[in-house]
């Protein structure tokens, strides 16, 4: 399993907290450093995740860039390209494992998904 993450964000720190737990493997990927790919990302939007659910609509990015204006009238691939461009402007964490993937973190989801 990857997590696209962010050591200093509480949510992916909670994330890892929950998955160490289950005893469950994974690899840290930094994600401002290496963003998830763009078919990374598709498999999320494969999965039922929307466009906006992989945006970090909290982020100072997202507020420098007023993507809260421009994501209604982007293309699907040019937002994934800016998405796999920049990694402060994903949600996160992101948890792949090949065609099962999580966007941010819920515990009942990470139940349902990984548990």
């Amino acid at each position: 399993m990857k997590l696209y993450g962010y050591k200093k964000c509480d949510t992916c720190r909670k994330a890892m907290k929950w998955l160490d737990a289950q005893g469950l493997d994974y690899a840290f990927i930094d994600i401002t450093q290496q963003p998830p790919k763009q078919a990374e990302l598709k498999k999320a939007l494969a999965a039922g995740y929307e466009i906006k659910d992989l945006f970090n609509k909290s982020g100072g990015q997202y507020r420098e860039l007023s993507m809260k204006d421009k994501l209604p009238t982007m293309s699907q691939s040019e937002a994934l390209k800016l998405l796999a461009g920049n990694g402060y402007l994903v949600k996160r964490p992101i948890c792949l494992d090949g065609d099962l993937v999580t966007v941010g973190f819920k515990a009942d989801v990470f139940e349902e998904v990984w548990g």
